[in-house]
C-alpha cells in the first residue's frame, strides 16, 4: 500500500480515487440510502400489520367466547392468514373450545397447529403444556410424554411434573407417578400447584 508523506500527495491521491470510483461510490449510496428507507418503510408496514393482527385476533377471541354462529371457521381462517403469536394464541383458544365440547380430536389438531407455528420457547411451553394434557384425555400417553420433553423452561417444571405425575399413574406406573409429583414440588410451584400436587401424592399414599 502506498504511503503519502505530503498533504499535496493525499489530496491529489483522494481526488483519483474518487474519479477512478465515484460511480461506484455514487451508487453505493444512493443503494444505501434506499435500502435504510426501504427498511424504515417495511418496519412501518409490520407495525401496521402487527396492529391489524392484534385487532383481528381480538375480535376473533370475543366471538369465540361469545359462541356466535361461524365463529370457529372465522377463528380457522385467521390462524391460517396468520403464522405469528396471535395465529398460536387463536389456535390455544379454539382448542379450548373443542375441548370443552369433548372434542378432544380437534383440539388436538390446533394444538399441533400452534405447535408448528410457537417460535418463541415459553409460548411454545404453553402450548406443549396443553398439548399433553388433551393427548392424556385420548389415552395418547407415550404421545403425550414426548410432548412434555418439548416443555422447556424452569418455570414451568411444576406443571410439566404435574401432567407427567398423571400420565405415569394413567399407564399404570404409580412410582414414576410419585416421583414426577415430587420432582414437581421440588421446583418451586406457586402455592396453587403445591396444594394439588400433594394432594397427589396423598391419594397415592392412602
Amino acid at each position: 500500500m502506498e504511503v503519502y508523506t505530503t498533504e499535496n500527495e493525499q489530496v491529489d491521491a483522494l481526488r483519483r480515487f474518487f474519479a477512478e470510483n465515484g460511480k461506484a461510490l455514487a451508487v453505493g449510496v444512493v443503494l444505501g440510502i434506499g435500502a435504510l428507507v426501504g427498511w424504515r418503510i417495511w418496519q412501518s408496514h409490520q407495525d401496521s400489520n402487527m396492529l391489524a393482527a392484534s385487532q383481528s385476533y381480538q375480535q376473533t377471541s370475543e366471538a369465540l367466547a361469545a359462541g356466535k354462529s361461524g365463529d370457529v371457521a372465522a377463528a380457522e381462517q385467521f390462524i391460517q392468514a396468520n403464522g405469528n403469536s396471535y395465529g398460536v394464541m387463536t389456535a390455544m383458544e379454539l382448542a379450548k373450545h373443542f375441548v370443552e365440547q369433548k372434542d378432544f380430536a380437534k383440539a388436538e389438531q390446533q394444538l399441533v397447529l400452534a405447535q408448528g407455528k410457537a417460535k418463541e420457547d415459553n409460548l411454545l411451553s404453553i402450548v406443549n403444556l396443553r398439548l399433553a394434557r388433551v393427548q392424556l384425555q385420548e389415552k395418547k400417553l407415550d404421545e403425550a410424554l414426548k410432548t412434555l420433553d418439548g416443555v422447556k423452561g424452569e418455570g414451568w417444571a411444576a406443571m410439566q411434573a404435574d401432567i407427567r405425575g398423571d400420565v405415569l399413574l394413567a399407564k399404570g406406573d404409580a412410582k414414576g407417578a410419585r416421583e414426577a409429583y415430587s420432582k414437581g414440588l421440588e421446583s418451586n410451584p406457586s402455592q396453587a400447584q403445591q396444594a394439588l400436587l400433594r394432594m397427589k401424592l396423598n391419594n397415592l399414599s392412602s
